[in-house]
Formats: C-alpha cells, sequence, structure tokens
C-alpha cells in the first residue's frame, strides 16, 4: 500500500491511487476482522447473553460504508481527471502494479478457505479480490499510456475499480444490515416453515414465530405451537424440533407448547 501511494503521487496515476486507497481498506477491514474474531470468541456474560458473537456483522457493516465512501471519491477524481488529464509516468506505474498484483494474489489464497463460512472474512476477501483486479486494470492503463502516449485510459481504469466494488460491497451491506435488523435468513422460507410446522400431530396453530441470524452460521427460531392436548406436549416439541433441524438446519430453537383451551378462554374475554 505505502509503495503504491508513493508510485501514486510520483507517477500522477489515479488508478495505483485508487489501488492504494483499497488496499488501506483492506488493511483497515483486515484489522477490523482480526478484532471481531478475537471479540466473538469471548464467553457469554448475564449482560451478552450471546457474547460477542456480532461483532463480526459490525465490523463488515464498517467495510461495506467505508468501501462506499471511498469509491465515490475515486468517481469524483477521476471525473476531474477526464477535464483535465495530468502527465503519467508508464514505466514505473507498471513496476509497482505489479508488486501489488503480487501481494493481492498471496492475500487471496490466505483468505479464500474461509470466505465460504464466515461474513466477516467473506468482507475482507471481496475487498482484495477487488484490489487484485484494480492491480490488472492498473498493469493495462500503464501499458496503453507506454505505447500510445494516452493518460486516459488511467482515470477509465481507476473509476472501472470502483464500478466493480460496488455491486458487491453493495451485497455485503444488505447482508450486514439485514443480520442487524433481524430479517428472515434468505435460505429460509418462513411460509413453508410454519405449513411445516402445522403437519406436526397435535398442532392446531402456530403463533409468533419469528426466524433470524445471530451471526454467520447461526440462525434461530422461535414460535409458539398451540396443541390440543397437553399430555402430548413432550412429543409435539421433540418432533417440532427435529423436523426444524432436518427440514430447515435450524438447531437453536426456542419452541413454547400453548394449551387451546386456555387460547379459547383469553380470546372470549377480548371479545
Amino acid at each position: 500500500m505505502a509503495i503504491e501511494v508513493i508510485g501514486g503521487l510520483w507517477t500522477g496515476s489515479l488508478a495505483l491511487l485508487a489501488d492504494a486507497a483499497h488496499m488501506l481498506t483492506d488493511a483497515g477491514g483486515l484489522a477490523l476482522a482480526l478484532i471481531a474474531i478475537r471479540f466473538s470468541e469471548r464467553p457469554a456474560t448475564p449482560q451478552k447473553t450471546y457474547g460477542y458473537v456480532r461483532m463480526e456483522v459490525l465490523s463488515a457493516l464498517t467495510n461495506a460504508v467505508v468501501l462506499l465512501l471511498l469509491t465515490i471519491y475515486i468517481f469524483y477524481e477521476a471525473y476531474q481527471r477526464f477535464l483535465s488529464p495530468p502527465e503519467i509516468l508508464g514505466g514505473p506505474m507498471f513496476a509497482v502494479a505489479i508488486v501489488g498484483l503480487a501481494v493481492n494474489l498471496i492475500s487471496m489464497r490466505l483468505l479464500s478457505a474461509g470466505s465460504s463460512e464466515s461474513l466477516n472474512v467473506k468482507g475482507a476477501y471481496f475487498e482484495v479480490l477487488g484490489d487484485m483486479l484494480g492491480s490488472l486494470g492498473v498493469i493495462v492503463a500503464a501499458g496503453v499510456v507506454m505505447l500510445t502516449g494516452s493518460t486516459l485510459a488511467d482515470p477509465i481504469i481507476g473509476a472501472g475499480i470502483g464500478l466493480f466494488i460496488v455491486p458487491r460491497t453493495w451485497i455485503l451491506l444488505k447482508q450486514a444490515i439485514n443480520i442487524l435488523m433481524e430479517g428472515t435468513p434468505p435460505e429460509v422460507n418462513v411460509a413453508l416453515l410454519e405449513q411445516k410446522l402445522r403437519t406436526v400431530r397435535g398442532v392446531m396453530a402456530v403463533q409468533d414465530l419469528h426466524v433470524w441470524t445471530i451471526t454467520s452460521g447461526i440462525d434461530a427460531m422461535s414460535c409458539h405451537l398451540v396443541v390440543a392436548e397437553m399430555s402430548e406436549a413432550r412429543s409435539t416439541l421433540v418432533a417440532a424440533r427435529e423436523l426444524m433441524k432436518s427440514n430447515f438446519g435450524l438447531s437453536h430453537t426456542t419452541i413454547q407448547i400453548d394449551d387451546d383451551s386456555l387460547h379459547a378462554i383469553e380470546g372470549d374475554r377480548k371479545l
């Protein structure tokens, strides 16, 4: 990152500076990721009964916001350079970009294994992936500058780096917000889940059904099952828990069994 900043200022390349800016965000993002992992390992307390497992979600949200703001600045700077193209040194720009590419490829290798299991690591992986493609773009831009002398390739590539990052960052941002808003996990069909619960023997109704994500890989569900016979409450509860685990992968469940006769009495009182 430091080499790209120096190289960008020396050569006048926006593409190099944009790639360096993304690497700066990566450094901060990886630091936040590490902090989040350390915090998530802390045990739960009476004040924080889930512990600190959601620190990774906050980290991912911070990364996404910073990247979006950074991309807006890159677009602005690219526009200014279209209006007044600066002089750019193609040779040094090419050499620095090669170094950046090598670093990003190593970083991607280190992060690839955990990116499918953790939203936090996934965010860091996307940042490094964007940097890697940015380095390739800088190499192309440097080649155009050296071969043709035209410097317009530099702001085009710089803006292109931002355009590539935006969709993936937006997806990461939506995922983090959905978790913080306790939205339903995208892989869970709540209507189907409720329908399946109604098929459990003895269940008359399903009430107060909620499904949400605590953090990456940990989904939770809670509901009230109204039954006709409280004597069958234990078997109903066992069947419902097994159904949630086998059909929807939900093992963190809180299911309350309610008596249908009591619900009928409460309903008459409300009337």
